[in-house]
């Protein structure tokens, strides 16, 4: 596979690629019976399938530092590189590992442990309806507003 892939052709045959490798792990997930009672599986795993297809930035189908790095920041949740490897070492249960993987992702976000990194996820939609501002400028004051 060519990591070199930088947009066209190339580029979709690799995103295809990789959403069949995860589309074959959710397979996985769906027949396990450990997780048959998870309400709503299957949406579930699309869910999380496109989130972490989005945040594959090297495109090796797993997150790396950087790409845990732009989640957080695209959620307004900018971490230091040490609250990053902490995390990570949350996710994956080994501090020499430096990406999650998508079946590390998985456990995350279907297992029992709330790490920190599935509470921001999980929450991250809440977060966007609250921080609705008014982004227009204040309205102009007369002297019939001053005091």
């Amino acid at each position: 596979m060519d990591h070199n892939a930088q947009g066209g052709k190339a580029y979709g045959l690799l995103k295809s690629q990789q959403e069949e490798r995860l589309l074959s792990i959710n397979e996985t997930y769906l027949s396990d019976p450990q997780h048959a009672e998870e309400e709503d599986l299957s949406s579930k795993l699309e869910m999380f399938q496109k989130k972490y297809m989005e945040f594959d930035l090297n495109d090796q189908g797993e997150i790396d530092l950087m790409g845990l790095k732009q989640m957080l920041e695209k959620l307004g949740l900018a971490k230091t590189h040490l609250e990053l490897k902490k995390m990570m070492s949350e996710v994956v249960g080994d501090t020499s590992k430096e990406t999650i993987s998508y079946n590390d992702f998985l456990n995350m976000m279907l297992g029992k442990r709330n790490a920190i990194l599935k509470l921001i996820l999980m929450f991250e939609g809440m977060g966007k309806e609250q921080d609705k501002k008014d982004v227009a400028p204040p309205s102009r004051k007369t002297f019939a507003d001053l005091p």
